[in-house]
């Protein structure tokens, strides 16, 4: 398959500051069971496979919800690098998502981005009939912006908790 992300730029992509290191940041968006804590359509997710944790190639199975309506996913790893970087694509290609993480004086910076890789007939017709979404840039650019408010909650309690 091939990787959406070599090719162009991503198709929303937003970050923010967080006063948590890099480590933690990687931990909780690497524990895929947790992603639904504070991803905005994601309800479920589980490993595939017999995969345990995050490697390139290990799968997962998201279930997501837009108001009453609900769809799952099938995705791949495609990187895992501790404390850096966290991404997977939804196979087939149809889409790439990445946790991008970039140490600070303070802490560190997360950019979460999407790719869309769906076709003309996948994200305007079949897509808006299955997630009620019209026009997924926006949706995902809202999503995004209240998963990295959820995230950075989650990420500065984490690093207070470890705190000697």
């Amino acid at each position: 398959m091939p990787r959406l992300a070599a090719d162009r730029a991503p198709d929303v992509s937003l970050s923010v500051e967080v006063a948590a290191p890099a480590e933690v940041v990687y931990e909780l968006v690497s524990d895929v069971p947790r992603l639904p804590s504070w991803a905005a359509e994601c309800v479920s997710c589980r490993w595939m496979g017999g995969a345990t944790g995050p490697a390139p190639g290990a799968r997962f199975l998201g279930v997501n919800r837009n108001g009453f309506f609900r769809w799952f996913t099938v995705s791949e790893v495609r990187d895992a690098e501790p404390g850096r970087l966290f991404a997977w694509e939804v196979v087939p290609g149809l889409a790439r998502w990445e946790y991008r993480i970039t140490p600070t004086g303070a802490g560190c910076t997360v950019t979460e981005s999407t790719w869309d890789g769906r076709g003309f007939v996948i994200s305007h017709v079949i897509g808006p009939v299955l997630t009620g979404v019209h026009d997924r840039r926006a949706a995902n650019a809202r999503n995004i912006a209240r998963t990295l408010d959820r995230l950075k909650a989650a990420a500065e309690a984490a690093a207070v908790e470890r705190r000697p």
